[in-house]
């Protein structure tokens, strides 16, 4: 009896360990694996949770009632590049969670870019504000304008 009791106590440490191991990897002081690009703006974590950019807005890759709009595959392949696969902080403002689910965020890569305000620097998304997430809006909105100016991206030919 003792022999199985053993086994069962080695067998929970084992487990124990592996879900440690598990978390850590998946989330090393605040930071986050990126599984999965949704879109422009859009994430998924891997543990599951999607995440939607704070301020800013892509033009739509998978909308049920739209076309697939304009420089969405350029956003897309943008954020892919950014974040798939790397390690992300996840910053929040006031609100936390919108009404699909999701959180929002700020979200830093590990070398310490804001893609939000990448994103819109390099006229991938434009500013789009909903209060009360507005921490870096008057930032962003300066951005958006330089961007234009420059013809880049969005606002390019």
């Amino acid at each position: 009896m003792k022999k199985v009791q053993k086994n069962s106590w080695s067998t929970l440490l084992a487990v124990l360990i592996v879900i440690f191991m598990y978390n850590f990897y998946q989330r090393d002081s605040d930071q986050y694996i990126v599984t999965r690009v949704i879109d422009g703006d859009t994430i998924e974590l891997g543990n599951g949770e999607k995440v939607r950019y704070i301020g800013v807005d892509t033009p739509e890759l998978h909308h049920p009632q739209k076309k697939v709009e304009r420089f969405a595959r350029e956003a897309y392949q943008a954020n892919q590049k950014m974040v798939k696969n790397r390690k992300v902080r996840l910053e929040f403002d006031v609100q936390q969670k919108d009404r699909y689910g999701r959180l929002l965020a700020y979200v830093y890569t590990d070398d310490g870019i804001m893609v939000n305000e990448w994103l819109v620097a390099s006229g991938y998304a434009r500013v789009a504000t909903f209060p009360p997430n507005l921490r870096f809006a008057d930032r962003f909105l300066q951005l958006e304008k330089e961007a234009r100016q420059q013809n880049i991206g969005l606002w390019g030919e």
